[in-house]
């Protein structure tokens, strides 16, 4: 199935992007560098040597556009190595034109986060031609053969979302509840993994009769207006839906806008992951359920440390390995544990990570629940107030 879903979602790439095989490896606005120049022109590689990052979107998540940048411009800063970061704003020929542009310009490494596996393995393949490294950061490019793969275990992510939509439709006294799901682009391996993950957990749940299982369709792109549309028809056609695993954060922002038009928020669980500041937000009110928390600091910081290594010509230590389920080859990797969060230990990434800051996340009309479930500085204040310990 993960076959013929990835093949209709890169049919159109494939008639026009290079596919040979080979065996050696490893843009939108913005260029960044850690301690050198970003910018990246044509010509025969005379330009610096520096390490070249491509991210995928700033619509998805908002990790692609805050965070990722953040960290890995402070990793290659620390380690003093010059570093471009580009986003390629959704757009596969312009992922490919920043690809062409960095790997002509003097990039000596690479690190990916793909929008598609043909688009992916289009640049992958143009590296190995030059001897060029490549890392895949986030998501596996399927028959990529890029040389490093730095990620999570992104089916444990879907089994934790799962787990706490399990927990919140209980604590909600939900009987056979029907339930939606509303996965992440089909041309996201990722997605693909985050569903196996929350599949496996909900399927038992189904066949036992203790849920009802309700529309399933995926979401191009992880486009969150798409998803919003498309769970508006799932609503249309299933009035009764009773809980949505939603797959990431934004999309669950889009589902949660639904549910108050139709005076369903708080009521109906939906989870989300990315651990997002909207996300959170959406904790704090009691509309959404959980969060999964993946902590792109260290995964940043451990591509920029393979991609360091990479560019002082030394060879990475890197113990695991994961199979890529299209060609068979392994790929050493390294991957990194999820963590669910709820109203109960959402100081876990406000004050002990400081992944999310306080004053981003209790603002406006969110200071006020802060304050009353005890986030960061409030935990003192919030002490012995009833409801500091129960989530949705």
């Amino acid at each position: 199935m993960r076959k013929k879903l990835l093949a209709l979602a890169a049919v159109g790439l494939m008639a026009t992007a290079t596919m040979t095989a080979c065996d050696d490896s490893g843009d939108s606005s913005d260029a960044s560098s850690g301690g050198g120049s970003g910018n990246s022109g044509g010509g025969g590689g005379g330009g610096k040597a520096r390490v070249g990052v491509i991210l995928p979107d700033t619509e998805s998540s908002a990790r692609w556009g805050n965070d990722d940048p953040k960290y890995l411009k402070a990793a290659f800063a620390e380690a003093n190595v010059p570093v471009e970061i580009q986003n390629a704003e959704g757009d596969r020929a312009r992922f490919q034109q920043i690809g062409d542009s960095m790997l002509n310009s003097g990039v000596k490494v690479l690190i990916i986060a793909n929008l598609d596996a043909a688009s992916g393995k289009a640049v992958i393949d143009k590296a190995k031609d030059k001897k060029i490294p490549v890392i895949d950061y986030d998501r596996l490019t399927l028959n990529g053969g890029a040389n490093y793969y730095v990620s999570f275990d992104n089916v444990q992510v879907g089994k934790l979302q799962a787990y706490g939509l399990q927990k919140c439709l209980s604590r909600k006294g939900a009987v056979n509840p029907i339930v939606a799901e509303v996965n992440g682009s089909p041309s996201d391996n990722n997605a693909h993994l985050f569903k196996e993950g929350y599949d496996s957990i909900l399927d038992p749940q189904y066949d036992a009769a203790r849920y009802t299982k309700g529309p399933d369709q995926w979401v191009p792109d992880w486009d969150n207006d798409e998803a919003g549309k498309i769970f508006e028809q799932m609503l249309d056609q299933a009035p009764k839906i009773r809980g949505v695993l939603a797959a990431n954060d934004g999309m669950a922002g889009a589902i949660i806008e639904v549910l108050r038009k139709r005076g369903l928020s708080g009521k109906v669980p939906v989870t989300g992951q990315d651990a997002t500041v909207e996300g959170l937000q959406n904790i704090l009110t009691g509309e959404q359920c959980m969060t999964v928390y993946k902590d792109t600091k260290d995964e940043a910081v451990n591509a920029a440390r393979i991609a360091t290594q990479l560019f002082k010509n030394q060879k990475p230590a890197v113990s695991g390995t994961l199979k890529d389920p299209e060609s068979g080859a392994y790929i050493p990797f390294t991957g990194l544990p999820p963590q669910p969060i709820t109203l109960d230990n959402i100081n876990d990434v406000v004050t002990v990570d400081k992944f999310i800051a306080q004053a981003d996340l209790c603002k406006g009309k969110y200071l006020a629940l802060c304050k009353q479930h005890g986030v960061g500085t409030f935990a003192k204040e919030a002490e012995g107030v009833d409801g500091l310990s129960d989530n949705q």
